[in-house]
């Protein structure tokens, strides 16, 4: 097991959900807090509540700025001291009829939920390296381990899993670990925040309550930080929030390991 007391954790998509689940359990444990997020309210209310148990700051940030990205790691650093911790949790779940789908519709996906954890990858993996140490968690989802019939979600969810397990492999000599988080449904907003961006990947209407009950059935946001973080203390490289997955993954192996020759 490993003891983070006094390191600093960098949390993209912190303010809400499995972000704000994560903040909430790592400042139990005295790990400082910079965290980001779009929503600057949500940011606001989050900050103020977790600074009365650990030191925080907060940053707005889109996950698609790389610019942006690296200068507040550098003011988070001069404020908080070396990230040793990065959640790469920013995400939408975008959702397409399949003959909807758009070159705008792609770029927007890819770009939050790819290309966002790759410019956290990229921004903070060399300063790990330099130090020979650190944690990066990367939040996919059960759709990156099974494929379903939303293509934009699932292809960008399927990347961030490949992303994790390479990465696992080529920093682990560098005394780097790496997990991915392959949540089942978790109670967040991500349905209706995703819809509020207003860029015609929202989940069609008469499916979001289906959806939404299904989320709201599933595991607390505070239950899943609690998880995520009692995994990445055992050192696992893949983090679920329960069974949901199972059977589904077995028939997929299954399947797979009947199409070899």
């Amino acid at each position: 097991m490993q003891n983070w007391t006094d390191s600093v954790a960098f949390i993209t998509g912190g303010a809400r959900g499995i972000g704000l689940g994560i903040a909430r359990a790592l400042a139990k444990r005295g790990v400082s807090l910079a965290l980001t997020d779009v929503d600057a309210p949500a940011l606001q209310r989050s900050g103020e509540e977790l600074k009365q148990v650990t030191e925080v700051r907060t940053y707005r940030l889109d996950v698609r700025d790389r610019a942006a990205f690296a200068e507040v790691v550098d003011e988070a650093e001069r404020a908080l001291g070396p990230v040793g911790l990065l959640f790469n949790n920013a995400g939408i779940a975008p959702y397409s009829a399949i003959d909807e789908l758009s070159y705008e519709k792609w770029d927007l996906t890819l770009a939050i939920n790819l290309t966002g954890v790759v410019n956290g990858v990229q921004t903070l993996l060399p300063r790990m390296l330099e130090r020979r140490t650190g944690h990066i968690v990367n939040t996919a989802s059960g759709a990156g381990l099974v494929a379903g019939p939303n293509v934009l979600y699932t292809t960008t969810k399927f990347a961030v899993v490949g992303l994790s397990e390479s990465l696992s492999a080529a920093v682990a000599e560098h005394g780097i670990n790496v997990s991915v988080i392959c949540p089942g449904p978790v109670a967040t907003d991500i349905i209706a925040n995703t819809g509020s961006l207003d860029a015609g990947v929202a989940l069609r209407d008469d499916l979001v309550p289906a959806v939404e009950a299904l989320l709201k059935s599933g595991t607390s946001i505070d239950e899943a930080g609690e998880m995520v973080v009692t995994a990445m203390a055992a050192g696992k490289p893949w983090i679920s929030t329960g069974y949901d997955m199972r059977p589904h993954l077995e028939q997929r192996t299954a399947a797979l390991l009947n199409s070899l020759a």
